[in-house]
């Protein structure tokens, strides 16, 4: 698991798309983090855990009208 200090104004879709290329993987770094979870803009500072991602097994978990 890697980790990943926010900057000021972060937000959890911005932050999944520096990791992912996409906010499709929001939840899953959300569940990594649930303590933060009710944090919508970050303040600088906070680390957050940013679970490894498998695009093929994270993409099966999507649903079908999802998948790219």
């Amino acid at each position: 698991m890697k980790t990943y200090t926010t900057r000021q104004g972060d937000m959890w879709d911005l932050i999944a798309f520096r990791f992912t290329g996409n906010t499709e993987q929001v939840e899953k770094i959300m569940s990594a983090n649930p303590e933060y979870a009710r944090t919508y803009v970050f303040p600088a500072g906070v680390k957050l855990n940013i679970p490894e991602f498998n695009s093929v097994a994270d993409m099966e978990a999507l649903p079908p009208w999802k998948r790219v």
